[in-house]
């Protein structure tokens, strides 16, 4: 009797329990934003096996999970996967098969179906598949480069599906132990150090790679080749990490030479974000891999970071640019180590805790090395282009709500990074440097190795200040809704005191359809003027729509500059007399605020308050600047001018005579060729006062003179390739698309043949923007179709593209060409879809005739292209924008 009571109870407590765990089986559908929790991925063993030469590769993912309840499937990421076995083992060995089913192939979602309800715990999930190399830049992709397979990786934002099944979202942090097998010819590197080499049959070998800290899918990184291989120089032990870490170099056959200077700028880069953070870099090891061809700029992989070629390969004759931007995309990616890798955001909509401060962490490393790079600029610089975008109605936040993957590809853009890192850079200014540090510091150490929020690190910078929620709320203000602030300033005497009144509103350019009620949390700081000819600043948080600052020492007579030092991130509009009495002393103001004065002065334009009369007065007094970023800091809005507001000869000469007359004479001092140890900003000034007067205002003797360059570099060498070292390489894409402008020889077809000799990746650039800029319509068709020839890689597209749209035969002719091509397009570049897509081809349009275009066409393929219709709604909204400007402003103003 009692034998058969147990075998009831026991009977009854498996009955209970599995009709419990059937109750608890999720009856779900396929996730189209974020997989659920409760499958949570604990580690993963990926091996590849990868031949370039063939055109697929195969893989066993085999992935620890924890099933958090009962369940009869689970669900994951893969995009274009053939997988062929799937099994589960569970803690007592015991194995499962499952059957691995698409169940939304736009999102690369996929399901496993187990067959059963499997009880919840641990698991050991294995999968074999095979997959095609992508063609799109994207997940694990080969190109050819000088005749040799390469095969490279890039997994950020989304593509890490196509590279294997797995949890594709960047809150699933895990270690992962890779290998790879090759052939034995064949150079492979990955995230971290291999730490063993197997050789197996048919000539082929295993290599096995250490197992990383935790990572998100999108930072895993590897790749195959026929790889040069550059040690570095080691980056020495520091008092933050007692051991030294190896650098390599990694590069396209031959190259290896070239990318000997960028490896000697690492250590001293890594030891001061070592320095900053206080955390030494957190990895086995450094390489950095010059890509042959590469959707984005850089990609920040822990261990193995990858770079467009370009800012890798340098030499004698690389471009200044280029050599500024591999230092500063190097610092940037850096940064990442620490922002990003050891400290992940846990979704999309905090991608500018990665991306601001990279950037913002860059200008401060590139500051610190290289003083004379002026990165202070450049980070205002940025900050004045990101109020250009964040102008729009149509324009996202910093930390934009994600509601699909197109919401995730459109967030890697100028609000994420160069309007985040200048809210960074002001919030920094209000709080002091060594407070924020300290808060940095904090956020850093107490979430190294897994996921953070916005709101983490505003938490740890409140701490670390002592102050308030007002803070809190003040950035947050700037993080969580868009637009540019406005700050309104009258300066008036009260009662024996000097009182600058203060309102802030949203900026909205002329002919916007936006609300300017909107409040921030503005840090405004102010400089202003003491009896003396002593200058002081003066900073308070307006947080309330009115305010005002007693300007203590100043008198009825002073000059003050709204925005001190340009760290804030508002535009200003004094009232009249205070911005005259400011011009008069814009001599006595420093570099950065002289670029505030000119973003005011810009702005003041868009927003229909100055006339281009006042603009060209504005000119002279930045032009005589000695500093490059001052110079030319109205450019953009003299091009404006030029294109679009030029209706007569009259108004044609007026603009090109004090066009000659503020930049020809010190491009003329500077001359078209180089000079022996000239800085790299007298190169930079120079390439950018001849792009401008060469090709908008077209001088015939800037042109005449990059002609003579141009009919040098276009005669081939004893060796049949192009003498193209003969012209000033800072120059060369002004001095081929004036080739292809005025020459009446074949320089197209010189070009053409060339471009499939030549390897050398800041030449073809300068080759590819060359051949864009063919005016004569049967040139600008070749140029353009050179899109879809494999000649030009999928990343050099939209170079050749943008060119045609600017500085080629016009507008009407791309978009024609475009609405020929567009599905071949579409089909060979994933890199300008969606969001980017719009803007390449319609971007300077400016007419209501072009907006309805740009939308009749794009509206009906909005559904198949992620991203678009942000993209869509930006550039019509620019474009009307434009019309609205153009149709305000008297040309005749330009006479005056």
């Amino acid at each position: 009797m009692c034998t058969i009571r147990r075998f009831t109870l026991a009977a009854l407590a498996i009955s209970i329990a599995s009709f419990n765990a059937a109750a608890a089986t999720p009856d779900d559908s396929a996730p189209l934003g974020k997989l659920p929790r409760w499958v949570q991925p604990l580690a993963y063993q990926l091996d590849f096996r990868v031949d370039p030469h063939q055109p697929e590769y195969s893989g066993n993912a085999t992935i620890d999970i924890e099933l958090k309840q009962a369940a009869d499937h689970l669900w994951l990421h893969g995009h274009d996967l053939s997988v062929s076995k799937v099994t589960l083992t569970d803690s007592s060995k015991k194995i499962y098969t499952a059957e691995y089913k698409v169940a939304a192939k736009k999102e690369g979602v996929a399901t496993l179906e187990f067959g059963q309800t499997l009880p919840a715990g641990r698991y050991s999930v294995m999968l074999e598949y095979s997959a095609p190399f992508n063609q799109q830049l994207e997940g694990v992709y080969k190109v050819n480069s000088q005749g040799e397979p390469y095969v490279i990786t890039q997994m950020e934002a989304i593509s890490a599906r196509y590279a294997f099944p797995g949890f594709d979202e960047p809150a699933f942090k895990t270690p992962f132990t890779l290998s790879l097998a090759v052939p034995e010819n064949q150079v492979a590197v990955a995230n971290t150090r291999q730490v063993r080499e197997q050789k197996l049959a048919d000539g082929w070998r295993k290599l096995s790679f250490a197992t990383t800290k935790p990572l998100p899918t999108y930072l895993v990184a590897f790749a195959v080749g026929p790889w040069d291989v550059v040690n570095g120089p080691e980056i020495p032990a520091t008092q933050w990490r007692p051991h030294a870490t190896p650098l390599r170099g990694i590069t396209p056959k031959g190259e290896g030479q070239r990318i000997k200077p960028a490896l000697a700028e690492t250590p001293a880069i890594i030891a001061a974000l070592e320095d900053y953070f206080g955390f030494g870099y957190p990895f086995d090891k450094l390489d950095l891999l010059a890509a042959p061809d590469f959707a984005a700029g850089a990609m920040e992989n822990p261990g193995l970071v990858t770079f467009r070629d370009y800012l890798m390969l340098l030499d004698a004759n690389s471009p200044a640019h280029n050599v500024r931007s591999s230092f500063n995309v190097n610092a940037h990616e850096l940064a990442h180590q620490w922002f990003g890798d050891t400290v992940t955001m846990p979704w999309w909509d905090d991608l500018w805790l990665n991306e601001a401060f990279a950037t913002w962490m860059q200008s401060k490393i590139t500051q610190q090395l290289h003083p004379e790079y002026r990165a202070d600029l450049e980070l205002i610089g940025g900050a004045n282009y990101a109020m250009q975008n964040d102008s729009l109605v149509s324009v996202r936040r910093i930390r934009q709500p994600i509601t699909g993957n197109g919401d995730i590809e459109t967030a890697f853009d100028g609000i994420t990074y160069q309007k985040g890192a200048a809210v960074l850079n002001m919030f920094e200014r209000y709080l002091g440097a060594d407070t924020f540090r300290k808060g940095v510091r904090a956020y850093i150490k107490q979430h190294q190795f897994s996921s953070a929020t916005a709101d983490d690190l505003i938490a740890a910078l409140t701490k670390a200040s002592g102050k308030d929620e007002r803070l809190a709320k003040a950035m947050q203000s700037f993080l969580d809704q868009a637009g540019v602030p406005l700050v309104d300033t009258a300066l008036s005497w009260e009662n024996g005191k000097a009182v600058l009144h203060l309102k802030q509103q949203r900026y909205l350019p002329l002919g916007s359809t936006g609300e300017a009620k909107r409040l921030w949390g503005i840090p405004v700081c102010v400089r202003y003027s003491l009896a003396g000819g002593n200058a002081k600043t003066q900073c308070e948080l307006l947080d309330q729509e009115q305010g005002q600052m007693v300007l203590q020492g100043a008198s009825a007579s002073s000059w003050y500059m709204p925005n001190a030092d340009a760290a804030g991130y508002y535009r200003f509009n004094m009232a009249h007399n205070d911005l005259a009495r400011l011009t008069d002393n814009i001599d006595k103001l420093p570099d950065t605020e002289q670029l505030a004065y000119a973003d005011a002065i810009n702005a003041g334009f868009g927003r229909g308050d100055l006339d281009a009369a006042a603009v060209l007065a504005a000119a002279p007094r930045l032009a005589k600047s000695d500093t490059r970023e001052v110079v030319t800091a109205l450019i953009p809005t003299l091009k404006w001018l030029s294109k679009y507001e030029v209706r007569s000869d009259t108004q044609r000469v007026r603009l090109t005579e004090l066009a000659r007359k503020l930049y020809l004479p010190q491009l003329q001092k500077l001359g078209y060729q180089r000079r022996v140890n000239e800085s790299q900003d007298d190169a930079l000034l120079r390439a950018a006062l001849a792009d401008f007067l060469a090709l908008d205002i077209k001088l015939p003797e800037v042109r005449h003179a990059l002609l003579v360059q141009g009919k040098q570099a276009l005669l081939p060498n004893a060796d049949g390739r192009l003498n193209l070292d003969a012209a000033n390489p800072d120059l060369l894409r002004s001095v081929l698309a004036v080739s292809m402008q005025d020459d009446d020889s074949n320089a197209i077809d010189v070009l053409i043949k060339a471009l499939g000799a030549t390897s050398e990746p800041a030449q073809r650039m300068a080759m590819l923007a060359g051949l864009g800029s063919a005016t004569a319509a049967g040139n600008a068709e070749r140029a353009r179709n050179l899109a879809l020839d494999p000649r030009v890689k999928i990343g050099e597209m939209s170079t050749l593209l943008r060119a045609s749209r600017e500085d080629g035969e016009g507008r009407d002719a791309m978009w024609k060409w475009f609405t020929a091509n567009y599905v071949q397009l579409i089909k060979r570049s994933g890199e300008m879809s969606g969001s980017r897509l719009p803007g390449l081809v319609a971007g300077d349009s400016c007419s209501q005739g072009e907006a309805d275009r740009l939308t009749a066409f794009f509206q009906p393929l909005l559904e198949h292209l992620p991203g678009a219709e942000r993209g869509l709604a930006q550039t019509r909204e620019q474009t009307l924008l434009c019309t609205a400007l153009r149709d305000k402003q008297n040309p005749e103003a330009i006479l005056r």
